[in-house]
């Protein structure tokens, strides 16, 4: 979604933790679960773990570095058509995502009535104990309408280092320290 809506620049890393767990998840599916039509229904790594990396199946395999590109392969195939799915999934519906992030923006979270509208294409109402002026659209950011939505101003309170007085805060050096 990031690199359809920001392009390939706009990636953020937060999917970092979503790439490794469908990683892991593939490479279950090929080497214990034997969910793989190429390689079929058998196991190519072991339960226990490796004492010495403490990652499971890197001890002594029993299958030919042949074997071992092909789970590579086969786990890269099933990333790149579930991604390729996803991919179609979202532009065909595009405007759900827009939706999606529009409700996110104005209300910061939706539940599962909000995520029924948006998925039956229908305007989202406001969250459960939701009330206008929670979230940054009451701060003045505009409503659906385009119009300022009138908030007082926050006030901005500073300190003057006579404000201070004998305060626990230390002053900085006048000159730095040379070591």
């Amino acid at each position: 979604a990031e690199e359809m809506t920001l392009g390939k620049e706009g990636v953020t890393t937060g999917a970092s933790n979503d790439i490794q767990r469908d990683t892991q998840l593939a490479r279950n599916m090929v080497t214990k679960w034997g969910l793989s039509e190429k390689l079929g229904p058998l196991l190519y790594e072991a339960e226990d773990a490796d004492p010495f990396s403490g990652m499971p199946g890197q001890g002594a395999k029993g299958f030919a570095d042949d074997t071992t590109k092909a789970i590579d392969d086969e786990v890269k195939n099933i990333i790149d058509t579930c991604y390729a799915q996803a991919a179609k999934i979202l532009e065909d519906n595009r405007d759900i995502l827009d939706a999606m992030a529009d409700a996110l923006m104005k209300y910061e979270t939706i539940d599962t009535d909000q995520l029924d509208q948006l998925l039956a294409r229908e305007p989202v109402t406001p969250p459960e104990g939701w009330e206008e002026g929670d979230g940054d659209n009451a701060k003045g950011a505009g409503n659906d309408d385009g119009d300022e939505v009138d908030a007082e101003e926050d006030e901005v309170v500073t300190a003057s280092e006579e404000d201070l007085g004998d305060s626990d805060i230390p002053e900085a050096p006048e000159e730095p320290t040379k070591h």
